[in-house]
């Protein structure tokens, strides 16, 4: 192969690999824009038959498949009078991981109000997310969510 040629050739596959990270980007950010709308079936489509979502070091494996993803994050998410992201968003992608710094705020129907911080990484697979693992500062929740969402929590994780 010439040196012309061969050129060609790398740059015809770093424009297919930055197009893959690319759409890998559209896809993290279609989900996330659902989260925020809490439109659990839209964010169903964009899993794998078997993605697994864990919050990295609280209790329990996390949420394997579609439907134990969003049984976990309805358990949380479900019961707030409010909840949106915020802007700010940075992302990360290369290859098939994608990553968002994010803020998210939930407003708590007795008043309470936390904005809480997240590093999500995500990979895909085919197009859609097979791993999501959320890093975030857990005593933040902790320290200002009121007592009835972790009873909540609590009963939710025991009937799982």
């Amino acid at each position: 192969m010439g040196t012309r040629a061969a050129g060609r050739d790398r740059r015809r596959r770093a424009e297919e690999h930055v197009m893959g990270v690319e759409e890998n980007k559209a896809v993290v950010e279609r989900y996330f824009d659902a989260l925020a709308r809490r439109d659990w079936d839209m964010m169903t489509s964009l899993l794998t038959d078997d993605v697994h979502y864990t919050d990295v070091g609280s209790p329990g494996a996390g949420g394997t498949g579609p439907d134990g993803v969003m049984r976990r994050l309805r358990l949380g998410i479900e019961p707030l009078e409010g909840y949106e992201h915020l802007p700010g968003t940075n992302v990360v992608a290369e290859g098939d991981l994608v990553m968002t710094e994010h803020t998210e705020r939930w407003i708590f129907h007795t008043g309470e109000v936390i904005d809480h911080s997240f590093v999500s990484v995500t990979q895909l697979r085919d197009g859609k997310i097979c791993r999501w693992h959320d890093y975030s500062n857990l005593a933040n929740i902790i320290d200002n969510a009121p007592q009835w969402w972790f009873e909540h929590i609590m009963q939710g994780a025991a009937d799982v």
